[in-house]
Formats: structure tokens, sequence, C-alpha cells
């Protein structure tokens, strides 16, 4: 009887211990999801405004050259070693949670400025990635101030881009489960759950507050669960298991080849700049510069002309590979939404269907993240579809192998057999 009380004793102690942790950790989710809320709405605003200034005045895009120098200029000075060490963006986010490294504050004014210009001047670039980045930054530096050790610190890092991704994109669940899910595929950080989700959910709260509001998707007819459809859903998780492995590869060999041939950073993003001025003319819209959401919304109604993936994959290689800065999560959405909806067309599937799926079939091809792309689904189109979400994000995660978006992410567990493998994806 002695040992069950002590033993008792000593539970009550370790849930009182567990609730203090619970109880930093809720504070900390507060402020940091509280003042990244409007962090993210200032940036949502940012570049929603540089969006409609370009698009009254097409002519910006003739300037994005000249945007590019002042980008450069803006990291040659404040980056270290601009000349010869390579600004990683995202990648550093990554390579900081899984190395114990710090991220510097500047990090997060350099990308919200240097991501708006490059959406003024219509480099075809993303946001939601830029918001990892800030939030990553800011959750760094509090790490630092509150002299955190490197457990905790990557569990900050984490929570901050939780909140960024929610107040940018206003989908609370997936940023939270991505961020824990993106930086060690096959692993999980089960213990930054409460932060991440309770910053997510407050920088959200916060957004909205501040007037912020999100696109809203039509999912269409969704067939009943039957072997047939069952098939037509994976055959749409094979393409687009394919065609991420194309993002992929084609982001890496642009930035590879732009890398050797142009080694100065300014002449490299001035040429990039030139050149996608130059599509856009060719082009005759400005369909594919800045985020294009507009495209993402047709193809979500059912409206897409079929090469717009590939158009929108070279304006994105090449504004990423010169050095424009946004990230590369909304031009993938882009990619999938408007591929789902032209091979909709030929699986038989309605197109806004088939926008819906490729969106997130392509989403975690390239980020290797099954679980948020998943939740992705079920906020942006709702639980109608979710036998076809789960579907199309296994099939599509588990044929795009090691590939992705981030080369400093870690591959923990094979997707083909239950092995340990620790390498990096291809990037």
């Amino acid at each position: 009887m002695k040992s069950f009380f002590l033993n008792l004793w000593e539970d009550i102690k370790s849930f009182f211990s567990h609730f203090r942790v619970y109880l930093k950790w809720l504070a900390l989710a507060l402020v940091v999801g509280a003042v990244l809320g409007a962090v993210g709405a200032g940036f949502y605003y940012a570049l929603f405004y540089a969006g409609v200034y370009r698009e009254a005045h097409p002519w910006f895009i003739w300037l994005l050259p000249v945007a590019g120098l002042v980008i450069a200029a803006m990291y040659y000075f404040f980056e270290k070693n601009p000349l010869t060490e390579e600004n990683k963006g995202t990648n550093m986010v990554l390579a900081a949670v899984n190395g114990g490294e710090d991220i510097p504050f500047r990090m997060l004014p350099l990308i919200f400025l240097s991501s708006a210009i490059s959406h003024l001047f219509g480099a075809s670039v993303g946001r939601e990635g830029a918001a990892l980045q800030m939030g990553a930054s800011f959750g760094s530096t509090v790490s630092r101030l509150l002299k955190f050790n490197e457990n905790d610190s990557k569990v900050l890092i984490m929570t901050g881009m939780s909140a960024a991704f929610a107040a940018i994109f206003g989908s609370p669940l997936t940023a939270a489960v991505f961020s824990m899910e993106v930086i060690s595929v096959g692993v999980m950080y089960y213990a930054a759950l409460v932060p991440c989700m309770v910053s997510a959910l407050t920088a959200l709260y916060v957004a909205r507050l501040l007037g912020v509001q999100y696109a809203v998707y039509a999912l269409g007819t969704v067939p009943a669960l039957a072997p047939l459809s069952a098939g037509k859903v994976m055959v749409l998780g094979i393409l687009c298991a394919v065609l991420s492995i194309i993002i992929c590869y084609t982001l890496i060999i642009t930035e590879r080849g732009m890398q050797n041939v142009f080694d100065n950073p300014f002449v490299k993003i001035f040429v990039a700049g030139t050149v996608v001025a130059l599509l856009t003319l060719l082009v005759g819209s400005q369909d594919y510069n800045g985020l294009g959401t507009a495209v993402i919304l047709k193809a979500a109604a059912g409206q897409a002309v079929w090469y717009a993936f590939l158009l929108k994959l070279l304006f994105t290689a090449v504004s990423l590979a010169g050095g424009y800065r946004g990230g590369e999560i909304v031009p993938s959405l882009f990619m999938g939404a408007t591929f789902g909806c032209f091979a909709a067309g030929f699986l038989g599937l309605s197109p806004s269907l088939g926008a819906a799926l490729g969106m997130i079939a392509v989403f975690c091809g390239v980020t290797n993240s099954p679980i948020a792309s998943f939740i992705m689904g079920l906020e942006l189109f709702g639980g109608q579809g979710m036998w076809m979400f789960g579907l199309v994000v296994a099939v599509s995660y588990m044929l795009s192998g090691y590939y992705g978006l981030y080369k400093s992410q870690l591959i923990i567990y094979s997707k083909y057999r239950s092995v340990y493998v620790h390498r990096k994806a291809h990037r």
C-alpha cells in the first residue's frame, strides 16, 4: 500500500511538472502567434497591393531586372559572405532545426521586403516559403533572448513557422502539422504539437481581426467510393508524383545551370529578370507572374488551359534560380491545380475535383508531407472528398521518390520499406 501511494505521489508531481511545461509553451505560443499573426497580415497586404499595383501598371515587368539588382544588393550588404555562401532561404530553416543552428533576425525583414519587391515587379514566386522563413527567424530570435537550449529552440522555431504559415495561408491545422512534418520525413516532433497548434490558431485569429481574407475553393462533384473511381484517383496520384519529380528536377538543373554560368549574383538576377520579362511579353499576359491566385481559382472552378502548369514551372524556375524571393509552395499549388484540372478531362473526373486533388497531391510530392497534405485537402475543400484526398496523397507520396523542394530536408525512413535511411532529399 505504501508503494502505491508513493507511486501516486510521483505521478501527481509528474503531472504538475508537465503542466508547468504546458503553461510555458501555451504562453509562448500565444505571444508568437499574436506577433506573427500581425506580421503575416502585413505581409499579406504588402503582396496583395503589390499584385494589384502591378496589374494596373503592366509595364512594371520591364523594371524586374532592376528590382532584382535591389534584392541582390540587400542580400549582399546584410548576408554573410553573399558572393561565396549560398543563401539557403527555407533550406536554412530546415538546416537550422536539424543542425541546432540559429537563424538570424535579419532574415525576417529581408525576406519580407525582398518578397514584396519580387511580387511588385512580376517575379514568379510564392509567399508561404517566405512566411516559413519569417516565422522561423522570429522563433529563433525569441529562443536566443530566452536562452533556450537546442531542443526547446527547435520547438520554438517550429512554433514560429506554424504561426506565419497559418496567417498567410489560412489553414492552421495544415500549418501546424506541416511545420512538424517537413523537417524530417518519417519522424515528427510531437513535442511541438501544442505550441504549433496554438500559435497557428492564434495567428489566424489575429490575421482575420486585421481583415485578411482567404481564398475559397469549390470541390465539384465527388463520386462514391468504387473500384473505378478509386482507380482514377490512383492514376491521377501517379501522374502528380511524376509531375512533382519534374518540378523538383527542373528547379535543380535551372539553379545549378545559372549558378555555373553566372558567378556574380547581380548579373544572375538581372539576366533572370530579363528572361522573365521577355517570357511575359511572349505569353501576352501576366497570369504566370506573381502568385497566380486568380489562375488557381479558375482551375478550381474547372477552367484552366492545359499548358498552364508548364509555363508556371518555367517562370518559377527562372525566377527562383535567379535569386528572386518568395517561395515555392504557391507555384507548386498552381501547377498541381492546373495540371489536375487538365488531367481530369481524360480521366473522367470533374475538372474542379481534379484541380483539388492535383493541388494536394503535388504539394505532397514536392514537400514529402503526406499528413499535412491530407489535412490541407480537408481545410480547403471540406470532408466530402476525404477518401480521395487520402488515396491521392498516399500514391503521390510513395512514388515521388526522394525528391523535394528543400535539399536540407532529411528523409529518416524509407518510403518503400520499413527501414532507416537517414538521407537528404534530392534538390
